[in-house]
């Protein structure tokens, strides 16, 4: 008798032979396990070993340095240390989920004082800190710069890349396992990356295809609740079935998206437009302001004018108005995306100009879509 495993795989091949979908996405690349995720950890440690560029006699770097000798037995003021060649730093890094005790990650090293590189140097033996105060790793290693900086003997300087922060790869060795309730739920949630009823609904529906009626049910539009396995050794499997199996993603809303600070306009494929006549025309105002000098004995004329106590200055003023011809163009009903573009560009229309259509085209109520401004 197969197992339910097996029966699974079984039923898997049976429907991807048979079932064909167009412009389908996995339910891997859609959504994240709910609970299943990476957890921030952070530290405080001092890089040694530098040529000349650390933080000098910062006091936080010399204070840093006294606490770590005296874990050996060695006792000194701050007056017997100097930092030239040592940096406080802070430690970054991300801790994968179920990562076990013993295995590697790379950590990101920042200097905190007025080191001007960590080329070259050596992070001492630093705890790693979670959000719940706990140490999960123990950093040390070599730091790996990217950048350098070079500075002459007339205060002249030259920075390439970012030479304060450095990277040590498998430079941190986990300490603590992050618990996780994955293999103890009797369900597993799927988490939408981008939320959105439809499409939480459809891959409902691909899953009950597959796997029978309600083994999956949409929760709202972010998740949705899959029954899982009984038997906890079959868990991965399942969720390996389950991140596989292809599902048609609904079409995203209509939305303009407007980038103020570069001129970047993004507009998606459902915006469309009621009927509206559109006019648009540039009008352009030149001011310019000089001064003429009248009487006196003027030794020249205009705003930089000198002239003595019986001139008078005189302002002049010019007022240039200059208006292009308006230009009008008509949408009918239900024009597409392209030949909405087409008819702004056949204008030509600057990005600042389309901005102004579409909010006009959007305040008359002809515009289906969101408008955007970031």
């Amino acid at each position: 008798m197969y197992s339910y495993l097996r029966y699974l795989c079984f039923i898997v091949a049976f429907f991807v032979s048979q079932v064909n979908f167009v412009s389908a996405d996995r339910i891997k690349d859609l959504t994240s396990l709910a609970g299943i995720r990476s957890n921030q950890l952070v530290g405080y440690g001092v890089v040694v070993g530098l040529a000349g560029s650390g933080d000098g006699n910062t006091g936080i770097t010399l204070q840093s340095m006294q606490s770590l000798v005296s874990r050996f037995g060695i006792t000194s003021d701050l007056d017997g240390f100097n930092g030239d060649n040592a940096a406080a730093v802070m430690i970054t890094a991300d801790l994968p989920p179920f990562t076990k005790p013993g295995q590697a990650i790379d950590v990101t090293v920042s200097t905190v004082g007025g080191a001007t590189s960590l080329k070259g140097g050596t992070l001492l033996m630093s705890p790693l800190l979670g959000a719940d105060g706990e140490t999960y790793a123990i950093a040390q290693g070599n730091v790996v710069v990217g950048g350098l900086g070079v500075e002459g003997g007339d205060n002249s300087s030259l920075t390439v890349n970012i030479p304060t922060v450095g990277r040590i790869p498998r430079g941190a060795s986990v300490e603590r396992l992050v618990p996780t309730e994955f293999l103890s739920t009797d369900f597993v949630i799927l988490n939408l990356h981008r939320g959105d009823f439809s499409t939480a609904n459809n891959i409902a529906n691909a899953i009950d295809d597959l796997l029978g009626p309600g083994t999956a049910i949409p929760l709202d539009t972010n998740s949705i609740r899959v029954r899982a396995p009984e038997d906890p050794t079959q868990k991965v499997a399942f969720v390996s079935i389950l991140e596989n199996i292809e599902v048609e993603r609904s079409e995203p809303a209509a939305k303009i998206i407007v980038n103020s600070r570069t001129g970047t306009l993004v507009i998606s494929g459902n915006v469309k437009v009621t009927p509206a006549a559109v006019s648009h025309g540039t009008l352009s105002v030149k001011v310019s302001e000089d001064v003429n000098v009248e009487g006196g004995d003027a030794t020249a004329v205009g705003a930089g004018a000198q002239a003595n106590a019986a001139a008078a200055a005189v302002p002049d003023t010019e007022i240039e108005v200059e208006e292009d011809v308006a230009k009008a163009f008509l949408f009918d009903a239900g024009v597409s995306l392209s030949d909405l573009v087409d008819a702004i560009n056949a204008v030509g229309a600057t990005p600042s100009d389309l901005v102004a259509i579409l909010e006009a085209l959007r305040e008359a109520g002809a515009l289906n879509a969101e408008l955007i401004v970031i």
